[in-house]
């Protein structure tokens, strides 16, 4: 048994102890089974013993809820999904379930697979925002290659041989930070695997595998290629004149750099496609990336032309920060998408995260149960109430304990036809596939919420009447008055649809999907299961209390499980906010980029400013309020979209409450403007730290000191600085 079940029960090992009258003894302490994955989620500790002392104990009764396994071996040849087909057509018998090695863990698969999807949207985002950030840094290479490139072409140079030697280069970089990349992307799982193999539920293969890493290094060149012809073919359309004159900003017209830019883009989408689970998810993966792109490149072109209108009513420092922003090089338009990108995930993931974890860690608690009780013998029902609140030392309400009869039934007809499951959606058919717990409760419930029908008198002796849940008769296209046909004991029972309810499995009340009047099961005897809500010292009260009085009742504790999720949820979502941190640095690239493309300009407009008058303080307030309005605006802009993103996730797919962590909402804000201000404080450090004389004519003095101007003027001039 689990050392859990040993400390609830006072046993060590050796002990000897009555299971449904079987004598046991305590002969091991279970720490892992091979094949525990495969169970799914239980309640309760686990025991291992023979079959003849389940039997001798009365487990495999009829009517008692119980489950048979059986595992086949296989030749290693043989045909997985034939041998499945092959033991479907037998029909074994009825509710039985098939599954292979590729799916023995229930709801893995689909975990795994919806994990996948969003990691693939953070992956295909952040290319998309690093993408901006290398068409950035080859357009600020080209533009400090302009004297060049004129060259050149005055020397007669064709267009073509501009490109090729630029396009050279940036392929050789692009390929340096590929291989880069890779290096770092195989190791890392090689690595953290060594630090938390002992803690993960099932032995992991950690190794170098060649199949991602040719993914990831196909989808990180394709981006390249689609961000980095554009630059390309602008300046091998510019004419030498332009050159000359530093106008590097022709409009780019269709071309061979402009056909392969297109071709690299839908490369990209395509081996998007190709790799996802489904084309679905993929269709929906590029077309949120790209809608999201959009709105932020336009929210930024819109920026800039509101920083144009409103600087003519500002003066000082903010003068300057609107009229960089609406000119020609603003961060707005290079920024505010990859940045509202990196922002959008990481908003996204930090509602998602608040909400679920709220359901689990408060809104849980406060509706479910903190204990379950099972098997309470019929007879002494009166006595097990009495038992519980003499350990509460409370009186039972109804608001904090309900019991009720348990019964385990199959659905067999439904309005007096035989059930077809392969009617029934795959989703829905779980109340129809095998047995599925029932009870019989006279008086309604607290918390029955009722749908549709009124609840039956308490004293009610009639013909069968059956309260049901709306996803289970929806699942078989029942409605009010139809008629369902339950076995019970051997034997069918039909009873009429009196109310359709909706039913909370992990709430607190009556969560059966099937409700009967107690007239139906007149004459039986089944065992009794009770909910309550508990402290912890009352739960560990009621525990040693019916251990000694009724020790054929199971004591469940649901409070270990919410924790054990919240820990699980915690765990699973630091990885997300990992990776969609990801997508944010890509975006403070791209910042750094958008400063470091510009830092001549910033020198020349820092030394005329100075010249003018300006002093520093107020160069450096006029740049931060430059950058800091980006990070606004971007973080504004990511926060909705990140809440447009996690709003359907929550409560459409997870059907759980919306909360709003306003906390993490605002340190994202926060964030995104201090960290861009800070970036625009380093732009106005750099560019007042060259000396303003050289800075209008373009000269940049050596950063050492000494030697002479590398164009143009002389050392009077020089030393006016």
């Amino acid at each position: 048994m689990e050392p859990a079940l040993l400390d609830r029960l006072g046993l060590k090992l050796g002990d000897r102890f009555l299971a449904g009258n079987v004598p046991l003894v305590a002969a091991a302490i279970l720490e892992e089974e091979p094949d525990r994955l495969s169970r799914g989620f239980a309640l309760g500790p686990r025991v291992l013993t023979s079959l003849e002392a389940v039997e001798a104990g009365g487990g495999l009764k009829p009517g008692l809820p119980f489950g048979v396994t059986a595992r086949i071996v296989l030749p290693p040849s043989a045909d997985l999904a034939a041998a499945e087909a092959s033991l479907g057509r037998e029909k074994l018998g009825g509710g039985l379930r098939i599954r292979t090695r590729d799916e023995a863990a229930q709801g893995l698969n689909r975990m795994v697979d919806q994990l996948e999807y969003f990691l693939a949207f953070i992956g295909l985002a952040s290319l998309v925002a690093g993408g901006l950030g290398v068409y950035g840094a080859v357009n600020a290479y080209l533009a400090g290659r302009k004297p060049a490139i004129a060259t050149l072409k005055a020397l007669g140079a064709e267009g073509r041989l501009v490109r090729d030697t630029y396009l050279i280069q940036v392929a050789v970089l692009a390929l340096l930070g590929v291989g880069i990349g890779l290096g770092v992307g195989a190791a890392a799982p090689i690595v953290l695997g060594r630090l938390v193999a002992d803690e993960l539920p099932v032995p992991a293969l950690f190794a170098v595998y060649p199949g991602p890493l040719a993914k990831a290094a196909a989808f990180g060149l394709l981006s390249a290629a689609a961000f980095s012809l554009a630059p390309l073919g602008r300046a091998r359309q510019t004419p030498p004149a332009s050159l000359f004159r530093k106008d590097l900003t022709a409009r780019l017209r269709f071309g061979p750099e402009f056909a392969a830019a297109l071709l690299a883009g839908a490369g990209l989408a395509g081996l998007a496609v190709v790799t996802a689970p489904t084309l679905l998810t993929a269709t929906l993966m590029i077309a949120g990336v790209a809608v999201a792109f959009g709105l932020l490149w336009a929210l930024g072109a819109g920026a800039a032309m509101l920083a144009g209108r409103l600087r003519t009513g500002a003066r000082g420092p903010l003068r300057i920060g609107l009229a960089n922003l609406a000119g020609p090089g603003s961060a707005a338009r290079t920024a505010t998408p990859a940045i509202g990108l990196g922002v959008a995930l990481l908003a996204a993931v930090v509602l998602i995260q608040s909400s679920l974890l709220r359901q689990v860690s408060e809104i849980a608690p406060r509706s479910a149960p903190a204990l379950v009780f099972t098997e309470i013998p019929p007879e002494r029902a009166a006595a097990f109430d009495a038992a519980v609140a003499g350990a509460f030392r409370a009186p039972l309400t109804p608001d904090s304990y309900l019991r009720a009869p348990m019964l385990n039934g199959r659905i067999t007809e439904l309005n007096g036809r035989p059930v077809e499951r392969d009617r029934i959606k795959p989703s829905e058919r779980w109340a129809y596939d095998a047995s599925v717990s029932l009870s019989a409760i006279g008086q309604e419930p607290p918390n029955a919420a009722i749908v549709e029908g009124r609840w039956w008198p308490a004293d009610y002796s009639g013909p069968p009447l059956v309260a049901m849940s709306d996803e289970v008769a929806a699942g078989g296209g029942l409605k009010l008055g139809d008629t369902v046909t339950v076995q019970l004991f051997g034997r069918d029972i039909t009873a009429r649809i009196a109310v359709l309810r909706k039913v909370e499995l992990g709430g607190f009340g009556a969560t059966f999907p099937l409700v009967l009047t107690p007239s139906a099961i007149e004459g039986a005897e089944p065992r009794h299961v009770a909910i309550a809500k508990a402290t912890r010292d009352q739960e560990a009260a009621v525990t040693r209390a019916l251990g000694a009085d009724f020790p054929e009742v199971n004591v469940i504790s649901v409070r270990e499980q919410l924790e054990a999720a919240t820990e699980l949820f915690d765990r699973l979502a630091l990885a997300i906010r990992g990776a969609a941190g990801v997508a944010a640095l890509a975006g403070l690239l791209v910042l750094a980029g958008a400063i470091a493309a510009r830092a001549r300009e910033r020198t020349r407009e820092a030394a005329t400013l100075k010249v003018l008058g300006a002093s520093r303080g107020q160069i450096l307030l006029a740049y931060v309020l430059e950058y800091g309005l980006v990070g606004l605006i971007a973080g504004l802009a990511g926060v909705a979209l990140g809440y447009a993103a996690a709003w359907p996730v929550v409560v459409k797919v997870f059907e759980t409450d919306w909360s709003v962590d306003w906390g993490g909402v605002l340190t994202l804000l926060a964030g995104a403007a201090l960290i861009t201000g800070a970036g625009g404080l380093l732009a106005a450090f750099q560019a007042l730290s060259k000396r303003p004389a050289p800075a209008p004519r373009g000269v940049v003095p050596p950063p050492s000191g000494g030697g002479g101007p590398r164009s143009g003027g002389g050392g009077p001039l020089r030393d006016l600085g």
